[in-house]
């Protein structure tokens, strides 16, 4: 209950599901928590909650600077605010929706890694998890907006990794599959059950199965870990 003792953590998207339970388990196990979110965040032992929209700019430096002042440095940044919101394809999907997708599950993840890169240079270390998706490896129908923006934070994410590898900054991407969060709940049964369907597992993961993938590559076990993409999908992708 140890593996993240004394390290400074931003978890995005932490009110509820993945953030949530990323947040719980990262607090248990040592770390400092702040964790970021534009719904209300319950404060626990060991979280911090800050109101943040990862797609604006401001938010993230007002928030950077507030935990750099409080607790001299940020070791890690988990990335993990998303929305999909638009669910059609390209021929159906209107230009302020995908601005909307792409400001928070792209821009945000670029915003978040630009703001903590410089304590964490200055440091020489830190480790960065983006979440991506398993529609971030592959082709879905519908949900364009989602699709895209997914598989443009994994490439960033390998950008990153080797850009700042020297540095011994290490970023991941996370690659979840179907897991059970308010956010999947929202979707139709029928869409559920048809990926459900095609998982090899037969269920859907829990958010805490994720977080424990976090953990490792949060923690100084994955020293030697950069670029990679950890799939956490109940063998989805394995087919």
């Amino acid at each position: 209950m140890a593996r993240l003792t004394g390290k400074v953590v931003i978890v995005t998207g932490a009110a509820q599901g993945i953030g949530a339970a990323v947040a719980e388990l990262f607090a248990q196990e040592g770390a400092t928590v702040i964790a970021g979110d534009v719904r209300d965040v319950a404060a626990q032992t060991g979280i911090t909650p800050v109101a943040l929209d990862v797609s604006s700019p401001a938010d993230w430096q007002r928030v950077t600077e507030e935990i750099i002042a409080r607790h001299g440095r940020i070791d890690v940044l988990v990335n993990n605010a998303g929305i999909v919101e638009a669910y059609g394809p390209i021929h159906e999907t209107d230009l302020a929706s995908w601005n909307r997708v792409i400001a928070v599950n792209q821009t945000g993840s670029f915003l978040g890694i630009q703001s903590v890169l410089p304590t964490m240079r200055q440091a020489r270390r830190g480790s960065i998890v983006n979440f991506s998706s398993i529609w971030g490896n592959v082709g879905v129908p519908g949900a364009a907006a989602y699709n895209a923006a997914k598989g443009a934070v994994r490439n960033m994410t390998k950008n990153a990794a080797v850009t700042y590898a020297p540095e011994n900054i290490r970023v991941n991407s996370v690659h979840p599959g179907l897991i059970r969060t308010p956010l999947v709940e929202a979707q139709s049964d029928a869409m559920n059950q048809g990926i459900i369907g095609q998982t090899p597992m037969g269920r859907m993961g829990t958010p805490l199965e994720v977080a424990y993938g976090c953990l490792f590559l949060a923690s100084d076990e994955s020293s030697f870990v950069t670029g990679s993409e950890l799939i956490i999908d109940g063998g989805y992708l394995a087919q």
